[in-house]
């Protein structure tokens, strides 16, 4: 049974670098649901890397997001492929941590531009290029994380670039609604912290994940997969309620940041 009814909708993923991706996992969720994927990696070599993973015959094209060239280039490359697109998976983030994490006050102005052009802005240039090949009904994903309001020493300033990637959810789903099509959806994944590849390189993440894992309801973290599901299930008609939201997955965690272990632990 297609419950959820993505058997033969066109989607679009972007964001796979390993296997350890958000995107992989997003991508094989959505193959099992039955729905024809293509995949757009930042360059040739990146493809390639991961031609094993996605699979041989698996569609699959080029687009830096930071060039306005290759996105301008990024519909046609796509028509080669599908003369529709249901469904887009932004699964992009970047920040430049090569010298540790700084202080909010002291980030460099040539990071923060360039983490809020490839994490946020880099989704409303790729919805603009390609509205002409969006369907009636199409649905937009990109990934989030669970609060913008928890100042995360270990996630430095990306959070404040996914509080803008958040708002930019919102007014997407407003020009897209009225400029395209009343059908089309705009909806985040607000995920708490996950085990990616990413997210390990930035300095200190590996503690914060850890105490999150115990901040959860269940004293278990959130997986990859779960996270997936849920950017499958807002793919899919049968979430065509939801606009312009930003949904909360985090296994209960932001709801139990008083936990009587966590407390204990910390005065005794």
């Amino acid at each position: 049974m297609d419950f959820l009814q993505l058997s033969q909708r066109n989607i679009i993923v972007m964001g796979v670098a390993n296997r350890r991706s958000v995107a992989t996992a997003v991508g094989a969720v959505l193959h099992e649901a039955g729905a024809s994927v293509l995949y757009v990696f930042k360059d040739e070599a990146l493809l390639e890397k991961n031609r094993a993973l996605i699979g041989a015959e698996a569609h699959a094209i080029t687009c830096d997001v930071a060039s306005e060239e290759e996105l301008s280039a990024l519909p046609a490359k796509v028509a080669t492929v599908f003369p529709r697109i249901d469904g887009l998976v932004h699964s992009l983030a970047f920040a430049n941590y090569s010298e540790g994490i700084r202080p909010f006050h002291d980030i460099p102005r040539a990071d923060f531009l360039q983490a809020m052009d490839i994490s946020c802005y880099s989704l409303v240039r790729i919805c603009h290029h390609l509205k002409g090949l969006f369907s009636a009904d199409a649905s937009i994903v990109t990934m989030s994380i669970s609060s913008t309001r928890m100042a995360s020493e270990s996630y430095g300033y990306m959070g404040p670039i996914k509080a803008a990637l958040d708002s930019s959810v919102v007014f997407l789903a407003k020009s897209l609604a009225t400029q395209v099509s009343p059908d089309i959806r705009v909806n985040a994944v607000g995920a708490r912290p996950l085990k990616t590849s990413a997210s390990a390189g930035i300095p200190g993440y590996v503690d914060a994940y850890l105490y999150a894992e115990k901040a959860t309801l269940r004293h278990r973290a959130l997986t990859t997969a779960e996270a997936a599901n849920v950017a499958a299930f807002l793919l899919s008609p049968r979430s065509s309620g939801i606009n312009a939201q930003t949904v909360i997955t985090d296994a209960g965690m932001g709801c139990n940041y008083f936990d009587e272990h966590l407390v204990h632990h910390q005065i005794d």
